[in-house]
């Protein structure tokens, strides 16, 4: 019985000490371990909203976006047995892109042709009888229309054998892959991706003032952020006939993309000549946040970094014209952004 105690005692001081040395470890490695104090102030640059004259040459900020954009989806349901496609390829318009087991639609075809081979024999059969008057009319109408429902409900099951076959409606690139070999589909999951970049839309918001300067069919050229001063010539293919709350127009400019230098996504802006300069509120560019889209910036209020929407017009190199959003008095992170989130503390330099 003593022996049992000391043993149980012995126990239960190592096990104390195991425990204690698995803390003192914990805590060491708490100690090393750098934990980011979310209520730090991160330190920016600011400046305010100020009027700014654009000069002659306007400028209309967009994003490329491709030309067509599809996720294709399957028209028949079964395993899928070939995928020939990953994210990333080049397809072209009609290539197969996945094949779904079309095993026992082949056995029907089968069944229908011999179906149809039937009723063709007794159609010729009727029909020699029907002209030596051995039977009556009736009989041969029956078999036609035989006939005529067999040959329809082969066309049927040809058309759900093509459809076992998935192909690219138009050239472009694979972006994205939903499913992968032996995968079980229905009619309409998705399958694939696939975005056509030969030529890109840019679609750009034009304020009120200087939409009649746009035509359809004009030619204008565009630049974009990682080409410098170089220009892409595009096309004016779209005007839209009705504004925005703000009173900006949508103009849409097509470019041909054929070498594939530009991407969707990218940013974009189309340059106007114009035979007056305009003074208007506007920001440093550098501030942007977001998509040209949905424009955004961080303002500075009691401490914090409010993030912000505001409707951009006119814009060149270095600022983005403002049409409301944004006040002169508002303070505006140019500098910085990049580690700011809604609600941050901030710290100007």
């Amino acid at each position: 019985m003593k022996r049992v105690i000391i043993i149980s005692l012995v126990a239960v001081v190592f096990v104390g000490i195991i425990v204690m040395k698995l803390m003192s470890n914990k805590a060491v490695v708490a100690e090393k371990i750098y934990i980011h104090d979310m209520d730090a102030a991160v330190l920016v640059e600011e400046s305010n909203a100020k009027m700014h004259t654009f000069e002659s040459s306007l400028s209309f900020l967009g994003t490329f976006e491709p030309n067509r954009q599809n996720t294709i989806g399957s028209d028949s349901q079964g395993k899928i047995i070939k995928l020939t496609v990953e994210e990333g390829d080049k397809v072209s318009q009609g290539q197969m892109i996945a094949k779904v087991d079309d095993e026992l639609l082949q056995l029907q075809l089968q069944n229908a042709d011999v179906n149809l081979e039937g009723q063709k024999n007794d159609d010729k059969r009727y029909t020699n009888l029907s002209n030596e008057n051995a039977i009556a009319g009736v009989q041969v109408e029956k078999t036609k229309l035989g006939l005529r429902s067999a040959e329809i409900q082969k066309k049927q099951i040809q058309k759900q054998v093509r459809n076992t076959t998935i192909s690219a409606p138009f050239s472009g690139v694979i972006t994205k892959k939903m499913v992968d070999l032996g995968s079980v589909i229905g009619v309409g999951t998705p399958l694939v991706e696939i975005i056509d970049i030969s030529s890109l839309k840019l679609t750009i918001n034009v304020p009120e003032r200087d939409i009649l300067k746009f035509k359809m069919n004009q030619t204008v050229n565009a630049k974009v952020d990682i080409y410098g001063d170089r220009k892409f010539a595009g096309k004016v293919t779209n005007i839209s006939v009705q504004a925005d709350k703000s009173h900006n127009f949508k103009v849409q400019v097509t470019i041909s993309n054929a070498a594939r230098e530009l991407m969707a996504g990218m940013y974009g802006s189309v340059a106007l000549n114009n035979n007056k300069s305009v003074t208007a509120l506007a920001i440093p560019r550098k501030a942007l946040v977001g998509s040209t889209k949905k424009p955004q910036v961080y303002v500075i209020k009691n401490g914090k970094s409010v993030l912000t929407s505001f409707t951009a017009g006119t814009a060149d190199g270095e600022y983005i014209e403002v049409i409301n959003g944004i006040t002169e008095s508002d303070r505006i992170v140019v500098k910085g952004q990049v580690n700011l989130q809604d609600k941050s503390n901030v710290k100007v330099k």
